[in-house]
């Protein structure tokens, strides 16, 4: 049986986005493992997320036993995943940028302000590129597009 939320306008079959703070507070104090699940899917979704900042914070002045690790634990993996996916998003548009400009590393290197080896940890995602850099890398990646 599904948790029964009371005194909220909503329903556990509702868009978990559209549950108010306190049904989110029902499903973790009174809720099964099914009832978690659209709570567990929208921290995977979007870690930062209202959902996932008022589960963190519920949490933070109520640690449940049992409940408190497996949520802050699985925030804290969605978060790790979404930096990697941002951080390997970061690279693939380096590398874009890079062989869209027809140059060789070294020289498209120089004219970013870098060294081509410095560059190569941009390229293989080992260090991501300030945002400044980044935008650099783009923007003359698209002045030689145009030449």
């Amino acid at each position: 049986m599904a948790v029964a939320f009371r005194n909220v306008d909503a329903s556990p079959d509702d868009d978990v986005t559209t549950w108010p703070y306190e049904a989110i507070v029902t499903a973790l104090e009174r809720g099964l493992v099914s009832d978690w699940q659209p709570l567990f899917a929208e921290v995977r979704r979007n870690p930062w997320g209202t959902v996932a900042r008022r589960v963190e914070g519920f949490l933070s002045y109520e640690p449940l036993p049992g409940v408190a690790p497996l949520f802050l634990r699985s925030i804290e993996t969605a978060r790790e995943n979404m930096d990697r996916r941002d951080r390997d998003e970061v690279a693939q548009r380096v590398r874009a940028a890079v062989s869209a400009s027809g140059m060789t590393a070294a020289h498209f290197a120089e004219l970013i302000g870098t060294s081509a080896s410095r560059l190569s940890t941009y390229v293989s995602g080992k260090v991501t590129p300030s945002s400044a850099m980044l935008v650099r890398i783009e923007r003359v990646a698209l002045e030689r597009q145009g030449s």
